[in-house]
């Protein structure tokens, strides 16, 4: 007799039943549907009073460095975190279409990394603020704003990606055509460096919280719920684990 392993699955609603592989697992891919979301949300409107354009970004953070740092750490946090739920997500759609599981959730995570590179160049050019001046960074960025680098040849997978695992997710049945279509706004996120909010930055983050988050609450509900002590446990160890990595990344 043959044993045939499968995933364990509980169903609640045809649009967020959610599978749970060994990797993200579902609290790490639940918590990533819902945390990285709400960060991408709540970076996108600290910025909202300034203009769109690096100039006025620039300038914003010589005024206001500790809103503006918090802005960007945010959005880079949001788009950082997310990758588990992304995995988690195109896992669920590859159950019934692999091959739009397979692209648009690599794609979208390559996307991701592009992202995670336009947030350190934010963070360099903020420095030359604080070095120089927003006059004196501004002409900086404006002289290299065009500048070749590797990761702009993913510019296509930034966007392309969410939309893929938005056909994914509305054809296997994970989302209904709203919920899909909410995800596919993703893709109308401005990409590159020091862009600030604009209403199609609103829209394609409230898009991803809409989709999302939901999915994550399923994943996170989807299965036995640990004893307090050993919820208590984990949520010690990761504390623990993440000063440690603070400090460690401190020290250079």
């Amino acid at each position: 007799m043959r044993l045939q392993h499968r995933w364990p699955m509980t169903f609640t609603t045809p649009s967020i039943a959610v599978s749970s592989p060994a990797l993200p697992g579902r609290w790490v891919g639940g918590a990533s549907l819902v945390v990285g979301p709400l960060l991408l949300l709540t970076g996108v409107l600290l910025r909202l009073p300034y203009d769109f354009f690096f100039p006025a970004q620039l300038s914003a953070y010589e005024h206001d460095p500790a809103l503006m740092t918090a802005s960007y750490s945010f959005v880079a946090a949001g788009w950082v975190l997310l990758w588990p739920g992304v995995v988690l997500l195109a896992a669920r759609i590859g159950e019934g279409f692999r091959e739009l599981a397979a692209w648009g959730g690599t794609l979208t995570v390559l996307g991701l990394f592009a992202r995670t590179f336009h947030a350190g160049v934010d963070h360099l050019d903020f420095q030359l603020v604080t070095i120089q001046g927003a006059a004196s960074a501004t002409r900086t960025v404006s002289e290299t704003y065009g500048a070749f680098h590797i990761f702009s040849t993913l510019n296509a997978a930034i966007m392309g990606g969410w939309i893929l695992l938005a056909i994914g997710a509305y054809r296997s049945g994970v989302f209904g055509p709203l919920r899909a279509l909410a995800l596919g706004l993703a893709s109308a996120m401005p990409l590159g460096v020091l862009k600030g909010t604009t209403p199609w930055s609103v829209a394609a983050v409230a898009g991803l919280c809409v989709a999302l988050v939901p999915l994550g609450v399923a994943a996170l509900r989807s299965g036995p719920v640990p004893r307090t002590a050993t919820v208590a446990g984990r949520l010690l160890l990761v504390g623990a684990v993440g000063v440690a990595m603070f400090l460690l990344g401190q020290a250079g």
